[in-house]
């Protein structure tokens, strides 16, 4: 799991603690989520590359840094990644937003892509692929590769808890993407859930059942 990075922060792990109680209700699930997701955002975007410019302050020229190197996009899941894109772009409010929708057959564990809307430009971009949990992995694994056959080459993978299993399903499709999550749960129940987990992440954010 040399691609998986666990972020530790403080903040991080108090506001994924309120996350996982039964008890936190849709509007305070949805905060945290949002809350969440920036920090991760913060994190995950630490390696950007910056050069030096001269800005005019109100006193003298100062000699500082901005962002160099490619523009970033933001590519939730559906639906379950929806929840994060305001707290990502929150930090990077210039990213446009792709859409990929996936879904797992419960009775055969295939894999059926039922929507893809991306920025034009997607290929010249920094991908952050967003999802709120990484559990088989397949859907994770399936959405990276409809990137890489748009032409994206750099892409990392952002989730709130991941699982062992989808960890290595992730990572033996795509061991180039960098996997950031903010806990690795013990594994998946037989119903495929994350344990101990949040539960149905999408349910918990659109209040459905």
């Amino acid at each position: 799991m040399s691609n998986l990075k666990i972020l530790d922060h403080p903040l991080l792990q108090h506001k994924i603690s309120l996350l996982r109680d039964k008890n936190t209700i849709m509007k305070e699930f949805r905060e945290l989520v949002s809350e969440i997701s920036m920090l991760m955002t913060y994190e995950a975007t630490r390696d950007l590359p910056l050069k030096e410019v001269q800005v005019e302050t109100p006193v003298a020229i100062a000699k500082t840094k901005v962002i160099s190197g490619r523009k970033i996009a933001l590519v939730p899941i559906l639906r379950a990644g929806l929840g994060m894109v305001d707290g990502a772009s929150a930090l990077i409010p210039a990213a446009p937003v792709g859409h990929i929708g996936v879904c797992r057959d419960g009775n055969n564990g295939e894999i059926t892509e039922y929507y893809c809307k991306l920025p034009i430009d997607i290929a010249d971009r920094d991908i952050i692929v967003m999802d709120l949990l990484l559990a088989t992995g397949h859907c994770a694994s399936a959405a990276i590769k409809k990137l890489k056959n748009a032409g994206c080459s750099s892409i990392k993978y952002m989730c709130v808890i991941a699982c062992p299993e989808g960890v290595k399903t992730l990572s033996t499709a795509h061991p180039d993407v960098s996997i950031y999550c903010g806990a690795l749960d013990e594994g998946l129940t037989d119903g495929l859930y994350i344990t101990p987990g949040i539960g149905d992440g999408g349910d918990r954010i659109f209040g459905t059942k």
